[in-house]
């Protein structure tokens, strides 16, 4: 009887202690303070070719806290371009969160084993890349021109990239393949991340126009996005236009209508007219939204690149202009009948995102731009 007692006693005593242990953790963890949020900023700028991303990239890049890089995924499309933008949006998503988190390996897929700096799509377009510790012969501080930079900086190694990334409290990259918000829900709830999405848009006939211009340089990317076949002929531009205005309708529902907690103050569109209607206006806008001081170095360097004498004819050229006539370029350069198919095919995007249509040869001549680009 006195061993069954004893027995009894400590089985009470275990239980006792098994529960005092948990309550103890489940306290602990009840009151354990909130996981934190990443140091580091990610910034993606979300658009489409010919859009002025290349510019509005370089707002961010020529930023002394920030680490940029531009369309990386340039490398997956080049390597996978058998596949459909659909079937690569897994692929390049990867690598976008990989150089996030300044892991650049994944490139190790891409690219040689023998890889250099310079290897790296458009590397020269990067501040980051152009000055220490990727390379010497500049101040962090500096405006950097491509050019300059291709001239100079192009011997170091490949290591120097993440090397150089892991310093920035900012991360940004300029992307135009992705045409689905939704696929990158995962990025935007991982907790490794802290990311904000900018997601830039332009006036379809400006974007025609200027692919009209580029067509050679866009050919690749037009046939992974509608297939080779539907590139070809009369109407091969146009539908290409189609599914990319199709894709900005979409982005923009999930961004701006979406209840999504996780998407809440980490969307913002912007349209290209209105950065170069009010360039500092609307670079002080996106520094606000990706937590960035907006240096009086960089507002002189925003207004001169704007209000310069260029005319922004070459693919990825980033030199100064004068932007808002570049941007309404088209007006004289398309033939009305160009803009009654372009607005036919995009007439949910210009409607969702603030863009009048023109109804007469006699409107595109003398609609004002208040109208032509109504307030967003």
């Amino acid at each position: 009887v006195m061993k069954f007692r004893r027995a009894q006693v400590l089985l009470i005593l275990a239980v006792l202690s098994f529960l005092l242990i948990h309550f103890h953790f489940l306290h602990c963890s009840n009151n354990a303070p909130m996981e934190e949020k990443p140091s580091t900023v990610h910034i993606l700028i979300l658009s489409s070719w010919r859009s002025g991303s290349s510019f509005t990239g370089q707002i961010f890049s020529q930023h002394p806290s920030v680490f940029y890089l531009m369309e990386p995924a340039w490398h997956v499309w080049v390597k996978m371009y058998q596949n459909t933008a659909e079937v690569l949006h897994m692929a390049v998503r990867d690598l976008v969160r990989s150089v996030f988190l300044c892991d650049m390996s994944v490139f190790d897929a891409y690219m040689s084993s023998q890889k250099k700096k310079s290897d790296l799509f458009q590397w020269e377009t990067s501040r980051a890349l152009c000055s220490p510790p990727a390379c010497d012969s500049f101040s962090r501080s500096d405006i950097i021109t491509a050019g300059n930079c291709r001239t100079i900086c192009g011997k170091y190694p490949f290591s120097k990239v993440e090397e150089a990334c892991k310093t920035y409290s900012h991360v940004a990259i300029k992307e135009v393949r992705f045409f689905d918000l939704k696929v990158l829900y995962p990025l935007l709830t991982d907790p490794s991340l802290n990311l904000k999405i900018i997601h830039l848009v332009r006036d379809p006939r400006a974007v025609f126009r200027s692919r009209e211009n580029t067509m050679a340089d866009l050919k690749r990317d037009s046939d992974i996005v509608v297939g080779s076949q539907r590139t070809k002929g009369e109407m091969g531009p146009y539908n290409t236009m189609q599914v990319i205005c199709k894709s900005h309708v979409e982005i923009y529902k999930a961004g701006r209508q979406a209840t999504a907690s996780f998407l809440k103050d980490r969307y913002l569109l912007v349209r290209y007219e209105d950065i170069v209607r009010d360039p500092l206006a609307r670079a002080a806008q996106m520094y606000r939204f990706a937590e960035l001081h907006f240096t009086p170095e960089l507002q002189r360097w925003v207004h001169n690149i704007t209000h310069g004498k260029g005319q922004g004819a070459q693919a990825f050229d980033i030199g100064s202009r004068d932007a808002l006539r570049v941007a309404q370029a088209w007006r004289n350069a398309l033939p009305f009948q160009k803009i009654e198919k372009v607005q036919n095919v995009c007439k949910d995007a210009m409607d969702l995102l603030g863009y009048r249509l023109i109804q007469s040869e006699e409107e595109q001549k003398n609609m004002s731009l208040d109208l032509l680009f109504a307030q967003n």
